[in-house]
């Protein structure tokens, strides 16, 4: 996902680049040039959480914490001024924040957790469907199946979701609103697409998928190209 800091009249012509990688294990940045070259870079690590076995969790504030450091040492070492900023992320990973504050309740459930394999189990008449939709696999790794996970185990800060006073979305749309202050609540369809939410078809967030995982559509990101 690009985001731009700034007009320019030529949408197409080159220009330099903020590339951040929010991975699994840290946050890698890039300042790319107007020639595709790698003009300095930064990247800081962040904790992994085990709480229990097939469990594996990340606090969101230090992906944020090591993407705020990771950015400030490639930009320190270029005199080169990004015009936007592209994102990449691990797209399955759930995050929950608040609109207001932008801290997290709880620990962000990561694409590797697999706790998620009894709801996954329960709704295994309804695989096929789900697949037509958003050509996937039911699996604990896509993201539709930890928020499920979330309104069943967590009922408390669901009620606040559905309030509207928390936000939900993958690692993305989580940096994106922690680089805008709350403005952005955003994420594309290639992360979208990830989450067992999104109908493939027809580019949107599925009313019926959200429905099947118990997501309150308000909840999640806008989609944007």
């Amino acid at each position: 996902m690009l985001t731009r800091l700034s007009s320019t009249p030529d949408r197409f012509a080159p220009m330099p680049v903020l590339a951040i990688d929010a991975g699994t294990t840290g946050v890698t940045a890039l300042v790319v040039g107007e020639q595709g070259d790698v003009l300095a870079r930064g990247y800081r690590e962040f904790a992994q959480l085990f709480p229990r076995p097939g469990w594996v969790e990340h606090e969101p504030d230090d992906i944020w914490t090591a993407t705020v450091a990771a950015c400030r040492e490639a930009l320190a070492a270029t005199d080169v001024e990004p015009t936007c900023v592209g994102i990449t992320d691990q797209r399955e990973t759930a995050v929950v924040w608040d609109r207001r504050t932008l801290r997290s309740p709880r620990p962000a459930i990561v694409w590797q957790d697999r706790r998620t394999t009894g709801i996954c189990d329960r709704l295994r008449a309804d695989e096929a469907h789900v697949s037509r939709l958003t050509g996937l696999r039911l699996d604990p790794y896509f993201t539709g199946t930890k928020f499920a996970w979330l309104a069943e185990h967590e009922p408390k800060l669901w009620s606040r979701v559905r309030e509207g006073r928390l936000a939900l979305g993958t690692v993305d749309s989580y940096v994106i609103a922690r680089l805008t202050g709350g403005a952005a609540h955003v994420t594309d369809p290639t992360n979208a697409s990830r989450t067992l939410l999104y109908d493939l078809e027809r580019g949107v967030w599925s009313d019926e998928l959200c429905d099947l995982f118990d997501v309150p559509r308000a909840a999640l990101p806008e989609l944007v190209p």
